[in-house]
C-alpha cells in the first residue's frame, strides 16, 4: 500500500483526500492517505506529498508550531525523485520556500496575481502531461471526518472523458512570472503557462482536486508507485 501524505494546513484539503480516492480506484493502485499535521508524521514510508491550496502566508504561520512546512521540505531534500503536487498556494510554496532554501521549482510566481476572490474563473487548459489514462468511475459515497467536514461534490461535465482540455479552476490564483519559466510546461491557458513540472515536482496555479478529472492525482499515485524505493 502506498503511503500520500497530505499537508493539513489549509485549502481544500478534503477535496484532495476525494480526489485521490477516485484517482486509486481509477489505476486500481491501493493508498493510505496520511494527513499530515506535524513534521513527526514525515518519514521514509512516505512515497508523494499533495501540498494544496490556500493562503501561503497563513499556511507558513500555521505550520509553525508543530514544523510541519520545515518537516515537508525536510523530507523533499532527502527524497528528490518521490512525486510532490503543488496546487495554488502549494505552487507559491514550491518556487518560494523561504528560510533561506533553495526553490524546488526553476520558475518565479506571483502571489493572487489574477486578482482578488471577485476574479477568481475557470477557462478550459491545454494539457501536456503524460497521465495513466482511466474513465471516470461511480461516485463514492465519503464519510464525514473526525471534525465533522465531508468534501463538496464540485463537478464539471467537461471533465468526464475529455482528454483533449481540462476544465482549470482558478481562485485567487497566482502567475507565473513571464519568462521565468526553466522548466517543462505541462499546462497552458492560451499562451500563458499555468502548469510544469520540474522532476518529480509538479505546481500547478489551478485547482484539479475541484474538479471530476483526476489525472493529476493519477499521476502522483503511478509516479509514487514508479519511484518509490
Amino acid at each position: 500500500m502506498l503511503r500520500i501524505g497530505l499537508a493539513m494546513l489549509q485549502g481544500a484539503r478534503h477535496e484532495h483526500i476525494e480526489a485521490l480516492i477516485h484517482a486509486s480506484e481509477e489505476v486500481g493502485i491501493e493508498i493510505e492517505i496520511v494527513e499530515l499535521r506535524k513534521s513527526s508524521q514525515l518519514d521514509s514510508d512516505i512515497c508523494a506529498l499533495i501540498l494544496p491550496g490556500g493562503e501561503s502566508t497563513a499556511m507558513r504561520k500555521a505550520s509553525k508550531s508543530e514544523s510541519l512546512l520545515d518537516g515537508i521540505f525536510d523530507w523533499m531534500d532527502k527524497f528528490p525523485n518521490r512525486p510532490v503536487l503543488g496546487t495554488c498556494a502549494g505552487a507559491i510554496l514550491l518556487s518560494d520556500p523561504g528560510e533561506q532554501r533553495q526553490p524546488y521549482i526553476s520558475a518565479q510566481i506571483s502571489r493572487n496575481a489574477w486578482g482578488r476572490q471577485r476574479q477568481s474563473f475557470e477557462a478550459q487548459l491545454e494539457i501536456e502531461l503524460d497521465t495513466p489514462e482511466s474513465n471516470p468511475t461511480k461516485e463514492l459515497e465519503l464519510q464525514r471526518d473526525n471534525f465533522n467536514h465531508k468534501p463538496l461534490k464540485i463537478s464539471h461535465d467537461a471533465a468526464i472523458g475529455n482528454l483533449d482540455s481540462y476544465p482549470g479552476v482558478f481562485i485567487r490564483a497566482p502567475r507565473f512570472l513571464t519568462n521565468s519559466v526553466k522548466c517543462t510546461t505541462v499546462a497552458t491557458l492560451q499562451d500563458e503557462v499555468v502548469g510544469i513540472l520540474d522532476g518529480m515536482k509538479l505546481a500547478l496555479t489551478f485547482h484539479p482536486e475541484l474538479t471530476l478529472d483526476r489525472r493529476f492525482h493519477r499521476w502522483l499515485i503511478v509516479e509514487a508507485k514508479n519511484n518509490f524505493s
